[in-house]
């Protein structure tokens, strides 16, 4: 069994490439970097996890996906053509609304 060593965010730009089909391949942003290792400690390794919460080697990662690549995309340039659209609650603003001041 592995366990995790460290955590860190990732970077806007990088994305988790999976096959979904013979033609057809999903980009989703990669949200976090995780370095596991080995129980006995060795075999360390670097995996991404992706914003749908998949990674390579997970037991529940989407149905017939197969990761292909981790690959990287300056933000100004845009996200790759076969990138997952952001889903409508992420088109939202986060943070603080404003709010009308009553009268007084």
């Amino acid at each position: 069994m592995k366990r995790i060593v460290e955590i860190v965010p990732a970077r806007p730009g990088w994305y988790a490439r999976w096959q979904l089909a013979t033609e057809a391949t999903r980009c989703y942003p990669v949200t976090l970097w995780a370095l596991l290792e080995e129980s006995d400690g060795t075999g360390r390794e670097v995996v991404g996890v992706d914003s749908v919460g998949q990674w390579p080697g997970a037991d529940d990662n989407e149905a017939g996906g197969e990761f292909v690549r981790y690959l990287f995309q300056t933000p100004d340039s845009g996200p790759p053509e076969d990138a997952e659209p952001p889903a409508a609650k992420e088109l939202r603003s986060t943070g603080p609304r404003l709010q009308p001041v009553p009268a007084a």
